[in-house]
């Protein structure tokens, strides 16, 4: 299976936010397994625990606040696509708010995964993380 560039720019923006999301929170996830795996010899459970941690609507909620203003127009519509978009539920024991703005965040990360645009979703991710 090839993991390049599935979509055009226009084809990925073209999709609903939550499926934008639903990819975006995989990539987020893989990123951060990654990293741990990486950084530290721990059983499978407690890697999964530590991820938990970082990946969860509340973390991604604080983190996207300072990302926002560095994201391009394009990322910032897709962003609030997401953020805006009707969930049929939400997180356990998260707010709504977090919740969407999480959401939001998963969508752009789903759109530059689609995209082939892995540097982007590093430079974003390592922001975060502090890589």
């Amino acid at each position: 299976m090839d993991f390049g560039k599935i979509f055009t720019e226009k084809e990925a923006q073209a999709l609903n936010a939550l499926t934008l999301a639903y990819v975006g929170d995989a990539v987020q996830s893989l990123y951060v397994r990654h990293k741990l795996a990486m950084l530290r010899d721990f059983k499978a459970g407690e890697l999964h625990k530590m991820a938990s941690g970082w990946v969860n609507a509340h973390q991604q909620a604080k983190l996207v606040c300072n990302l926002f203003d560095g994201l391009t127009q394009d990322e910032q519509a897709i962003y609030l696509r997401g953020r805006n978009s009707k969930a049929h539920h939400k997180a356990k024991n998260q707010s709504g708010a977090d919740y969407r703005k999480a959401t939001g965040l998963e969508a752009v990360l789903g759109y530059l995964y689609l995209t082939g645009n892995t540097a982007r979703i590093c430079e974003l991710l390592g922001d975060i993380y502090e890589d």
